[in-house]
């Protein structure tokens, strides 16, 4: 099973997307709650260089932003 951990924010009309995708297609994630959490805030923009949400990491790969094709690509 592939490690989904996805960074996002309570008002993230995307993440909200990302997460009913995971849930409709039974996919296992991380979340980390960024506009409450500076560490993981401060984490998200170390891997990723960018400071918006979401950001999506599976395995080794990771994708800012919704991609639904691409993350149907990689987890399905």
């Amino acid at each position: 099973m592939k490690k989904v951990t996805i960074y996002s924010t309570p008002t993230c009309h995307y993440c909200k997307m990302a997460k009913e995708f995971f849930k409709a297609n039974g996919v296992t994630y991380e979340e980390f709650n960024v506009a409450a959490d500076a560490v993981r805030r401060n984490e998200m923009i170390a891997k990723s260089g960018q400071m918006g949400v979401p950001v999506i990491i599976i395995d080794d790969q990771i994708l800012v932003g919704f991609d639904q094709a691409k993350l149907s690509s990689l987890l399905l």
